[in-house]
């Protein structure tokens, strides 16, 4: 009878020893307080009382940095915030080298992060911030490596700035529209006057073209009965008067209006 007593023990002892690790996991097995080895996926049993085991998770973790101030190389305040995404690298020295990992890792961006805002100006947080992103990526990256921690990726989310500065930034912008458009206009009224240049010495080169010029502008004209047309004498015409006296011409208005 004591022997079924002494199975049941056994299977009892061997039941409450199984323990699950799953695929994503590793655990870390400890034998008295002291470590023993990488426990892989399966089943494994661990004896109570001897031993113990710590599962640790080799998945890739994104930790939510919260809201950080800092000041900038120019002296603007700033707030900042980001997403660190790791994995564990080495499940013994995630385990025995520090407490809390995950803590520690958030801690150390938040400090790494108001200092690298702190080494830039706001002109250079703004337009590069994958630039500052990766420099923060690579010293947290460094100083996690005696806990086995590989950071993959580093991500600014969002730069807020006081209301003052962003007054000022819209301002600059507007400013800066303008002065484009202004450099636009101006480069135009260069191009456009250079093609006047070069029409009007084409025109002045060519006998009688002025003139085939304006009466075929006469004749666009023509079609709108509201307009009303002041109309130039031609050079050429008047270039046939050359020489001669006031009393020729009179003579010559005398003989045109007879003729009427």
């Amino acid at each position: 009878m004591w022997l079924y007593y002494v199975l049941g023990a056994i299977a009892l002892v061997l039941l409450i020893s199984i323990r699950q690790v799953n695929q994503y996991q590793r655990g870390v097995k400890f034998r008295l307080g002291k470590f023993v080895s990488i426990i892989q996926p399966g089943w494994r049993i661990i004896y109570p009382v001897f031993e113990s085991m710590m599962k640790v998770d080799i998945r890739v973790k994104a930790v939510d940095v919260p809201d950080q101030e800092a000041i900038t190389k120019d002296n603007i305040s700033v707030g900042i915030n980001a997403v660190i995404y790791y994995k564990v690298d080495d499940v013994s020295r995630a385990i025995l080298e520090v407490e809390n990992f995950y803590y520690a890792i958030s801690q150390l961006a938040q400090t790494t992060m108001r200092n690298i805002v702190g080494s830039v100006d706001l002109d250079t947080l703004l337009s590069e911030r994958d630039k500052v992103s990766d420099q923060i990526r690579i010293i947290v990256d460094k100083l996690t490596d005696p806990w086995g921690i590989k950071v993959q990726n580093v991500d600014l989310k969002d730069v807020s700035l006081p209301q003052e500065m962003k007054r000022v930034i819209a301002k600059q912008a507007e400013a800066e529209r303008e002065k484009r458009a202004v450099i636009t206009k101006a480069e135009g009224e260069v191009i456009a006057s250079t093609n006047l240049a070069k029409a009007a010495q084409t025109l002045s080169a060519s006998n009688g073209a002025l003139h085939l010029r304006t009466l075929n502008t006469l004749n666009d004209l023509s079609s709108d009965q509201s307009n009303t047309v002041i109309f130039a004498i031609p050079i050429e015409i008047l270039r046939a008067f050359e020489g001669k006296d006031a009393g020729s011409l009179g003579k010559l208005a005398e003989k045109f209006l007879s003729k009427k």
